[in-house]
């Protein structure tokens, strides 16, 4: 099966460089290029058939790369993305990530990872190359070390603490015994700390918190 790929990356001689060496591979084939996120989200649009794959840079004139590639993932059928760019900034991986890539790979990777990557991703694997797994490893190390208090402004220091073993998996009961407080105290809590996160249930909220570096036990 012959994987189809598009090029976004406003370099020409960058472009012309991935070009050679996917096409050099067999199975693999290069459908469409652009220099731009608008021409990338407007192309793929209106392609039939369309990619297989998208490798994407993330700086971008114009529409970013994060942003061309949420909207390019967005729907059934859609392609999907392998940020191809250098890692300069940790916000910058996860915001891609965010924005539905398959994967983040440096420019300086070599031809056959690259390949590798591509037909992975075309599989529905997720890619990282090793330097950005290591900056991610750091990064959500970091976040555990040191819980966003600004990420839940609207919880009082009771309700925050209550979210945070309520992340941990605790049952009420558990919860009431450790903070020797009553098991309805722990409800109404709770149900006040549903209301100000806008979720219904305890797996979201234990989702939002974690996500915040509540809820995890120090490395």
């Amino acid at each position: 099966m012959t994987i189809h790929v598009f090029l976004v990356d406003d370099h020409p001689t960058f472009r012309d460089g991935l070009r050679v060496a996917l096409e050099s591979a067999p199975g693999m084939r290069v459908v469409g290029e652009s220099s731009s996120g608008e021409e990338a989200v407007r192309a793929l649009a209106e392609s039939r058939p369309g990619a297989d794959v998208v490798l994407m840079d993330i700086r971008l004139p114009g529409c970013s790369g994060i942003e061309a590639t949420r909207l390019i993932t967005r729907g059934a059928g859609a392609p999907r993305v392998l940020v191809i760019s250098t890692a300069e900034d940790d916000d910058v991986v996860v915001g891609a990530l965010r924005a539905g890539a398959s994967g983040f790979i440096d420019k300086a990777t070599s031809r056959e990872d690259l390949l590798c990557g591509v037909s992975l991703v075309a599989k529905g694997c997720a890619v990282l190359s090793p330097n950005v797994a290591v900056r991610l490893s750091t990064y959500f190390s970091a976040i555990r070390e040191v819980p966003d208090r600004m990420a839940f402004p609207g919880l009082t220091e009771r309700e925050r603490e209550i979210l945070d073993l309520l992340a941990r998996g605790w049952n009420n009961q558990s919860i009431s015994r450790q903070l020797l407080l009553a098991e309805k105290t722990i409800r109404n809590h709770i149900t006040h700390i549903f209301m100000k996160l806008d979720v219904t249930d305890r797996t979201t909220a234990a989702m939002r918190a974690r996500n915040a570096g509540l809820g995890l036990d120090p490395a």
